[in-house]
């Protein structure tokens, strides 16, 4: 039997991790500037957690989870999004401080059951970031200028931040009402999966991306233009506050997000080249969410962005430190050599100098070639005679040059030559 991967699951091979792992320290860089820590959350849930904090109309929680029952017959999901377990997380260890906010990030694989494609997988990657313990239009203005500054160290360009706001526990079930209203006019005329929902979810009719569906939501009631007094203010204030860091941005009333837990303030951002699924990134305020699970009154705000469709858009071959490569690469001529070499990499790595080396011997030329395979910055050549003399050969695989260098203080010189 020949074993493949499972459909919709992919390996992350050797050649390509250095480029999620530069991005993953990019994050890891940003994010602490502004404040955030790192949570580690499980990979599986009680199903429920899920259901409740998703929303049970939504495609994720009714077709997409990988939910199982375990030998205690308990029903547990593999996690589809982060934001639920953050949550609970918060709630369970009690991280509420009064005065304080709560900043989070978290990055590993989420798993959904859906159709594979372009950038698609059933089980994905993503990077997510939660802010817990303030109303604040500030902390939206901050998280959406902190996830741009990323996508600029990144060397991301032609992206658009796209805003909009979903109103609050007060003005959103009155919209809510007006929009099924105005989406009844249509019924004969939308697809078959807006009819099926527009009962339990007529926000999702605004963002359907069939064609049709889009020209008659274009003529829908919009969110902004049934907002209560605090929410255009909020939402006001929200875009002053980009404006005064010179964050450029867009609105966008159809934006409308896929989950059900979004309030106010949400947001997507877009790459060009793409295509029709552009977005790499989207979000928002969810000031209802903790309270909802049973913790504290907790407004938040955060987002989500996937690491596939992420890595596919950065420009990497003009970035600088992405390709991981060894310092220095030793070629052993002869068996006494190559026992050398093996003390030689050891005290080497051990004084935190990255080594690779041939194993199996051979030739020079061969042992070069792969040398300059693993695109190491120099060659160490150890032959049997160097070790008699106490003097190594350092080459400079760039710029072709050599020295000698001595073997009692081996470690010290390697490393002036690699400042």
């Amino acid at each position: 039997m020949k074993y493949r991967s499972v459909k919709g699951v992919k390996d992350i091979l050797p050649a390509d991790t250095p480029k999620w792992q530069w991005v993953e320290r990019a994050a890891h860089r940003i994010f602490s500037r502004y404040g955030f820590n790192e949570i580690r959350i499980p990979i599986f849930e009680y199903t429920d957690l899920f259901t409740r904090g998703i929303g049970e109309t939504t495609d994720i929680v009714d077709k997409e989870m990988y939910t199982f029952k375990d030998k205690s017959g308990d029903m547990l999901s593999l996690r589809p999004e982060g934001t639920a377990s953050a949550v609970r997380a918060f709630i369970e260890h009690k991280m509420s401080n009064a005065g304080a906010v709560t900043k989070m990030y978290y990055t590993g694989p989420m798993f959904r059951y859906e159709r594979p494609q372009a950038g698609r997988f059933r089980q994905f990657y993503q990077i997510g970031v939660e802010s817990m313990g303030s109303a604040s239009p500030a902390i939206d203005a901050e998280v959406m200028t902190m996830l741009m500054e990323f996508f600029k160290e990144l060397g991301l360009e032609d992206l658009e931040l796209q805003l909009n706001s979903l109103g609050c526990r007060n003005c959103r079930p009155k919209y809510r009402e007006t929009l099924k209203e105005a989406i009844k006019e249509h019924l004969n005329k939308l697809c078959a999966n807006c009819c099926d929902r527009y009962e339990r979810n007529p926000l999702r009719v605004l963002d359907c991306k069939v064609p049709q569906d889009q020209e008659i939501a274009q003529g829908l009631p919009k969110t902004v233009d049934h907002l209560c007094p605090s929410c255009r203010e909020d939402f006001a204030e929200v875009q002053d506050l980009l404006k005064g860091v010179d964050a450029r941005f867009s609105l966008n009333d159809r934006l409308v997000r896929g989950l059900d837990y979004y309030t106010k303030t949400t947001f997507e951002v877009t790459a060009q080249g793409l295509g029709s699924q552009d977005a790499i990134c989207g979000g928002g305020r969810y000031d209802s969410l903790v309270a909802e699970f049973g913790g504290p009154d907790t407004p938040c705000f955060g987002f989500a962005l996937g690491m596939e469709r992420l890595v596919s858009v950065v420009p990497f071959d003009k970035l600088k430190g992405v390709e991981s490569r060894p310092d220095l690469f030793i070629v052993s001529l002869g068996e006494t050599a190559a026992k050398a070499s093996f003390r030689i990499s050891h005290t080497l790595r051990s004084s935190g100098i990255s080594v690779d080396r041939s194993y199996d011997g051979g030739s020079m030329k061969s042992q070069m070639r792969k040398a300059n395979k693993s695109a190491c910055r120099f060659a160490l050549i150890v032959g049997e005679n160097e070790l008699a003399t106490g003097r190594l050969i350092l080459k400079d695989m760039e710029k072709g040059e050599q020295f000698e260098v001595a073997v009692g203080p081996l470690t010290a010189e390697i490393k002036k030559h690699l400042k």
